[in-house]
Order: C-alpha cells, then sequence, then structure tokens
C-alpha cells in the first residue's frame, strides 16, 4: 500500500495526483478527507509520474492537504448466493438494513471474457408472459435483447413486469437450475426507486433477485461501475452456482451520460456528439458479458433499456446498443397515447434469436408459422391504414376491411394486456389464432396446412361470412 500526499488538481470527478513510481491502471484508492471521511475511487490513467482518479462519491473537501492510499489491487464484488433478496447501492454496498454480506468470494468486476469456442449457442425458451414479446419476439436463454424506449414512457413498468413474471417453463427446467432476477438502475430518482422496490415487495419478487440502485443524486463515476459489479454477480450465480440469470439493466443512457462526463472532465477529443470514441468498446465489454458457456448450467440473459434522446433511434447510443445486441423491443409513444399497455410496437421490434428458441419441444409447434402470418397481416393492416386517410374506409374492398378490423384487435387484445397479466405461451397462441380466425383461410398463407386444419376456427364470423359468400 502506496499513501502520497501529493494531489495537484481537482477537476470534477477527477482528482490528480503526482507519483514517483507507476501505478496499476484501474487500481482501488482510498482518499482520506479532512474531517476524516474515507472516499474512495479508481485509477483513470496513470503515467509514470502522476495518475488521474476518478472518485466514486463526491470530490467536494477534497483538497491539497488530502492522503491518497493506493491498494495494489483492482475493484472486487463480494458474491454469494445469500446476495438473492438483497438491496445495494450503485457501489454494493447493503442499503436494506440488512446484515453485512458475508462474502464467499471476491471477484473482479471487470470479469473475464468467454472464450468463444466455449461459448454455447443462446438456446431454449424464457417465458416473460408478455405476448407481444413470448409470441412476436421470443426471448432465449443467453440472449442480450435491449428495450428501446423514450422519455416519458412506461419502460419502467415494462421492466418490473418482466421482472416479476419472467420464468424458465417448467418442462424445460430441472432440480439443479433456479432463476435469479438482477436488477441494475443507475440514474434513476427516489420516486422511481421507491416504485420499484414497492413492486418488488409488495410481488415477491425480491427473493428470486439482486437489486442495485444508483441515483440520480448519486456520482455520476458510480454509473459507470453499478453495472459491472451486478454482472459480476450474475457470472457467480450463472456460471458458478448453476442459475438462470436475467439481468435487466435501466437506464443505459443515463451510463453513457456518465461516460460522457468523465470524457469531458479528462479533456478527451469527443466524438459523435459528444459522446467518447471508446464508447462502443465500453458498452461491447458490458453486452458481450450474456451468454452461455459450454458444459456449464447456468446461464446470463440481459434486457438493457436506454431512453433515446427525441425518441431518435440513429442517436449513438441506441446505433451503437444495436449493433453489438440481438435485435430490439421498441416502446411506442403512438400506442402508449392510445392506451395500450405494455405499448410494445412489433414491427420494428426484432429478435435475431428467436427462430433457435421457439417450435416443438420449446414452446409449440406452430410458434414460427403463426409469428409469421401474424407479422403479415399486421403490416397489411398498416398500410390500409395510411389508404384509409386518403380514400377512406367507404372505398376500401372487404378483404381490406377485415384486415383493417385485425388490426384494431391485434392492438386491443394481443399487445394490450396491462403490465399485471401474465400468460403462458399456449394463451399466447391461442388469442393469435383467434385472431386469424376472422381473416378469411385463403389468406393464410404462411401457416402449414397442418396447422390450420389443427388451430383454425372455422365458426368464426369471417368463416361463416366466406361460406356464404361463395354460396
Amino acid at each position: 500500500m502506496k499513501e502520497y500526499q501529493t494531489i495537484t488538481e481537482v477537476s470534477g470527478p477527477l482528482v490528480f495526483v503526482e507519483t514517483d513510481e507507476p501505478i496499476g491502471y484501474d487500481e482501488i484508492v482510498e482518499i482520506e478527507v479532512g474531517d476524516g471521511d474515507t472516499r474512495r475511487g479508481q485509477v483513470l490513467e496513470s503515467t509514470s509520474d502522476h495518475v488521474a482518479i476518478q472518485v466514486f462519491e463526491s470530490t467536494q473537501g477534497i483538497d491539497r492537504e488530502c492522503s491518497v492510499r493506493f491498494l495494489g489491487e483492482t475493484m472486487k464484488m463480494p458474491v454469494t448466493e445469500d446476495l438473492l433478496g438483497r438491496v445495494l447501492d450503485g457501489t454494493g454496498r447493503p442499503i436494506d438494513g440488512g446484515p453485512d454480506i458475508v462474502p464467499e468470494q471476491r471477484q473482479d468486476i471487470v470479469g473475464a471474457a468467454i472464450n468463444p469456442f466455449s461459448r454455447e449457442y443462446p438456446r431454449e425458451f424464457i417465458q416473460t408472459g408478455i405476448s407481444a414479446i413470448d409470441g412476436m419476439n421470443t426471448l432465449v436463454r443467453g440472449q442480450k435483447l435491449p428495450l428501446f424506449s423514450g422519455s416519458g414512457l412506461p419502460h419502467n413498468e415494462l421492466a418490473l413486469q418482466i421482472a416479476r413474471q419472467a420464468e424458465v417453463p417448467e418442462e424445460d427446467d430441472d432440480e439443479e437450475s433456479e432463476f435469479a432476477v438482477i436488477f441494475a438502475a443507475m440514474g434513476i430518482t427516489a420516486e422511481e426507486a421507491n416504485e420499484f422496490m414497492d413492486d418488488f415487495e409488495r410481488t415477491g419478487a425480491l427473493e428470486r433477485s439482486v437489486v442495485f440502485m444508483n441515483l440520480a443524486d448519486d456520482p455520476a463515476v458510480e454509473r459507470t461501475i453499478t453495472p459491472r459489479l451486478a454482472l459480476t454477480t450474475a457470472e457467480y450465480l450463472a456460471f458458478e452456482k448453476g442459475y438462470h440469470v436475467l439481468t435487466i439493466m435501466t437506464d443505459m443512457t443515463n451510463y453513457c451520460e456518465a461516460l460522457r462526463e468523465i470524457g469531458a472532465a479528462r479533456e478527451e477529443v469527443p466524438g459523435r456528439r459528444g459522446y467518447p470514441g471508446y464508447m462502443y468498446t465500453d458498452l461491447a465489454n458490458l453486452y458481450e458479458r450474456a451468454g452461455r458457456i459450454e458444459g456449464v448450467e447456468g446461464s446470463i440473459t440481459q434486457i438493457p433499456i436506454l431512453t433515446m434522446p427525441s425518441d431518435d433511434d440513429t442517436h449513438p447510443i441506441p446505433d451503437l446498443t444495436g449493433y453489438i445486441t440481438e435485435g430490439q423491443i421498441y416502446v411506442d409513444r403512438g400506442l402508449n397515447s392510445q392506451g395500450v399497455r405494455p405499448p410494445i410496437y412489433v414491427p420494428t421490434s426484432l429478435s435475431r434469436l428467436m427462430d433457435e428458441g421457439i417450435g416443438e419441444g420449446l414452446t409449440r409447434e406452430d410458434h414460427g408459422d403463426v409469428q409469421s402470418q401474424l407479422y403479415a397481416a399486421y403490416a397489411e393492416a398498416e398500410d390500409l391504414r395510411d389508404l384509409v386517410n386518403i380514400v377512406g374506409r367507404e372505398a376500401l374492398s372487404e378483404r381490406d376491411n377485415k384486415y383493417l378490423d385485425f388490426g384494431d384487435r391485434f392492438e386491443s387484445e394481443f399487445v394490450d394486456q396491462g403490465y399485471d397479466t401474465a400468460r403462458s405461451i399456449d394463451q399466447t397462441l391461442d388469442i393469435a389464432w383467434d385472431l386469424l380466425s376472422d381473416l378469411p383461410r385463403e389468406e393464410l398463407n404462411r401457416i402449414d396446412e397442418e396447422f390450420i386444419e389443427t388451430y383454425y376456427d372455422e365458426g368464426s364470423d369471417a368463416t361463416v361470412e366466406a361460406a356464404e359468400a361463395d354460396d
């Protein structure tokens, strides 16, 4: 342990110290302030004669008289199964009034990269209970599937619903693997934090969860370590204890704003819109910690949530996130204004790994065909809505009106289910068949005839009307 009293400058969250020998990058630092308070920090930049330290707490009160101790180790997260049910702050310290954590291990928060050769392809279905996700953009174990939202939209309610309802279906589960949720909140308000905790406690979801809370009035630098602490905990539970872990991180926009603030304090040359040029690498370091390892029972699945500034999906944060992750779920402002809950816009949403997690033995044999037909029918309805604005509904054919009715029912019955309703995959697909049965049978050109014979409702109004027309 080395100790110095050679602080030369304090700039925002950064403290610059002269040293007489090189200090290790990412090394943990303790700064003793005059009133006896000790602040923690991390080495951000190191040369032969000085270091730049990012302080996790406020830099107020730090001056040239303060002592700086370099501890000779990087930051580590104390991990144990007993973390389940606990609430921690953004630096990993308990804030729920419970006992101190007695760790089984202390693991480096940077984590170890998964050998690509040892990665197992993400497969097997995770049921969120939300039809627009399970039926149309299925989440599979080991996937990273972000939520793209906007300011003022109910992404927090959607995040809580997923945390509350997500499960591994019983037929896929076994005695050796359990399901856990890691919830990392970054830069949220105290009101949002209270809402999160009230929901976790009211529903009992806290028992299988580890919650990390970084509030808006906490130092921005703390935001850069909160997701790493959460993912380190997830890796321990998944790869050493065999849990299937769902990691929800909200809001990644606040995380990236913290990167920009630190970059400005370091006087770095900015990249797109003032964000650091290394932001892509930094985000990849987080997102790529999702996955499965061959021969290991557990898995880590990620749902990062970000609010797109000005609802612009070409903004650097959603743009780079989209490059790294395997799809996206769009939360739509128009559907939200119509009262659709959750307001997930299916046409622009995508799960690139969906095909690996659905079908016979995973969800249901007709899932893939039904999803494809729903997409096609809803896209047709959306096109016809544009046409109605020009020529009026009366100018459309009976077939076109059937598709318009389908689009309305799809939003009100399939997508709109509220935040307290959990649907099984069978319930989701049954609702889908009820909607598709309102279309003439010959329109179902994306579904295998065998499935139409099994699931198509011949007694629906659409079928009866079509038969009468033929007569």
